[in-house]
């Protein structure tokens, strides 16, 4: 019996010098030999030398690419997968860390790129997920979770505020209702915004794109037409938004600008709406509302993709530009005066603005994330 057995893979044997539940398979090398053959490793030792092969594997799979556009790329794959597959205590400790003001009533964190705020469909982990954590970090095991006061894009990256308690979320959500927050993102956008400045005044709506890539969209839902050279009002859609934004561009070359842009109203991707079909210039990586009728990736002109380090069949991996830079809260509760929010530039959008040859205004050049009361 013992014959037969020991041509079979996996089998376990049984003898004077073996130990119950060895693991033996034809052709494999013991982990140890010689002199040390009585004294097998232990778990620990085990677990931590295969996972040291594995380690080993990777690195064989994946080599660091010589050519600069290969390493470009394979940089903003590994930066869009990454915050999908941390331990939630992980995720909080990086929140944790990029805290940009702290009181008694709210704590304000600087979101990453690629998180969503909240679950769903193909979501592994989101910020509400981490709110528990995060808050025993703060204040201990006792503590209660926090709460969200606002919600940004899963691609928008920057300020975000949380309150410690229900009743004070509930109170800085009716301030973002009611519009009494000033807001501020930047955005590097594809070509550039003409005039420099002004404000756009569209009613946005959601539609379905119908075809082969069945989808919905937010589009504009515009209140006049020109017919005939004259501009003509239209019956407004019953089920359009009031979309107000105020735009001003802060730096810009022949194909590229950085804006600032202070949305009035808070219309689902308003921002993106308004600049990709209203002003004709799409946020750099913006593969959903850089055209109407498809999901693509975003088409960049030759000498933009240059400067990026990047080939058209790679501008997939290229992220969403648009970053909440700062919030004005108004006075609230136990604070007297109003509170502004600013948050640094994400490194990967720090590094589009200097390859493309853009610049950041004299005033926020050495401003890092801060916040401070009014004076």
């Amino acid at each position: 019996m013992a014959a037969r057995g020991l041509g079979t893979p996996g089998l376990r044997v049984l003898g004077r010098s073996s130990r119950p539940g060895r693991l033996f398979t034809p052709g494999s090398r013991p982990f140890c030999s010689g002199a040390t053959s009585s004294k097998p490793l232990t778990a620990q030792a085990l677990v931590e030398k295969l996972r040291a092969q594995k380690q080993e594997e990777k690195k064989k799979k994946v080599p660091v690419p010589t050519n600069p556009v290969q390493r470009r790329v394979q940089e903003l794959v590994r930066f869009t997968q990454q915050l999908q597959r941390v331990h939630p205590n992980v995720l909080a400790k990086e929140l944790r860390r990029g805290i940009l003001h702290q009181d008694k009533d709210l704590v304000v964190i600087n979101k990453p790129y690629g998180l969503p705020v909240h679950g769903g469909p193909g979501v592994q982990l989101c910020i509400s997920d981490v709110l528990p954590i995060l808050a025993k970090m703060l204040h201990g095991h006792k503590a209660e979770p926090l709460h969200l006061c606002h919600r940004l894009d899963k691609e928008t990256t920057g300020v975000m505020i949380l309150a410690w308690e229900k009743d004070m979320a509930h109170q800085v959500q009716e301030l973002f209702r009611t519009r009494q927050v000033e807001k501020k993102y930047w955005a590097i956008t594809v070509r550039v915004p003409l005039p420099l400045a002004g404000v756009v005044d569209i009613p946005i709506v959601e539609k379905e794109v119908k075809g082969q890539q069945h989808h919905h969209k937010m589009t504009l839902s515009p209140s006049y037409h020109m017919d005939n050279g004259k501009m003509v009002k239209v019956r407004a859609n019953r089920d359009a938004h009031v979309a107000v934004t105020q735009y001003q561009v802060l730096s810009n070359t022949s194909s590229c600008a950085l804006v600032e842009l202070q949305p009035i109203t808070g219309i689902k991707h308003q921002l993106r709406v308004h600049l990709s079909f209203g002003l004709d210039c799409p946020i750099l990586g913006d593969h959903k509302y850089s055209d109407w009728n498809k999901l693509a990736p975003q088409k960049l002109s030759p000498g933009t993709l240059k400067k990026l380090g990047l080939q058209q069949s790679k501008a997939r991996y290229i992220p969403l530009h648009l970053h909440a830079r700062q919030l004005i809260l108004p006075a609230l509760g136990s604070r007297t005066k109003e509170l502004l929010l600013s948050c640094r530039l994400p490194r990967f959008f720090g590094h589009s603005l200097h390859r493309l040859g853009l610049d950041i205004p004299n005033q926020d050049q050495s401003r890092g994330s801060e916040a401070k009361e009014a004076q």
